[in-house]
């Protein structure tokens, strides 16, 4: 994993030059593998440790029904929740962790445009985090949630 900071476009997130920017609060994870096969981004806020995954669909990310693949779905849920898992764990390491459980409902499809991942911890102590996801269409509509448990791992 490497941290990179977020492209920004000063017309596109509307900062001008007082104050610190965009690019100062966030930065995006970079990981190999499953990422970069799928082409999400997730990005984490630097001053509550809450993370965004967002996803501009394309055909391979659809169900051969023209609809948001599930296993899609779940990837995003499952990313968001652990990266916000890692924050609420160690906000300036960002901690290791694995996924110890994750259940999803599906409640709406979508088969264009850009979906975004949020969660929030909602209780949990030293090694185990419990979460709440939910992934949204480009008009603020719910499309799925999740509850998960994510299990932090020293290494």
């Amino acid at each position: 994993m490497t941290k990179a900071r977020p492209e920004a476009d000063q017309a596109e997130t509307g900062q001008c030059d007082a104050g610190p920017s965009e690019t100062d609060l966030t930065f995006q994870i970079e990981d190999p593998g499953v990422q970069q096969l799928v082409g999400y981004k997730t990005t984490i806020d630097r001053r509550d440790g809450s993370c965004r995954v967002t996803l501009d669909l394309q055909p391979p990310h659809l169900n051969r029904h023209g609809i948001l693949h599930g296993g899609i779905v779940a990837t995003v849920l499952d990313v968001v929740c652990g990266n916000t898992a890692s924050q609420f764990f160690d906000p300036e390491n960002h901690a290791a962790l694995v996924t110890v459980s994750l259940t999803l409902s599906y409640v709406a499809a979508v088969r264009q445009g850009r979906i975004t991942a949020t969660a929030r911890v909602t209780g949990g102590g030293a090694s185990i985090a419990h979460l709440l996801g939910e992934l949204h269409d480009e008009e603020g509509r719910l499309l799925a949630s999740a509850t998960g448990v994510f299990k932090r791992i020293r290494k």
